[in-house]
């Protein structure tokens, strides 16, 4: 089992930034691949960003504003947001993949952008 806290979210003005933290706890070692999703009212879950110890990954929408970062120290994944855009509004969660394809999310943060 892997246990998954998430900070960082708020209120920010567009142009503004915010900085999204995971710090994950429990069978830590399990864990190969984290990353951000993010769902807007009315939308579907949508992968934002994601990191292996191969390769990262963004989602067109974010790529050159987002960048997904990684302590495997300790356990922990973050999410630089910067030129944030009022369509970045949502509640971003926090996921993490196991070796045996086992998933687990955060409980989520919101991000507001104001126009």
């Amino acid at each position: 089992q892997v246990q998954l806290v998430e900070s960082g979210g708020g209120l920010v003005q567009a142009g503004g930034s915010l900085r999204l933290s995971c710090a994950a706890s429990g069978s830590t070692f399990q864990i190969n691949a984290m990353g951000w999703y993010r769902q807007a009212p009315g939308k579907q879950r949508e992968l934002v960003a994601g990191i292996t110890s191969a390769r990262t990954y963004y989602a067109d929408s974010v790529k050159g504003r987002f960048t997904i970062s990684r302590d495997n120290a300790k356990s922990a994944v973050y999410l630089q947001m910067n030129s944030l855009k009022p369509e970045d509004t949502a509640v971003y969660y926090c996921n993490v993949e196991t070796y045996s394809n086992s998933g687990y999310w955060g409980q989520g943060t919101q991000v507001t952008v104001s126009s």
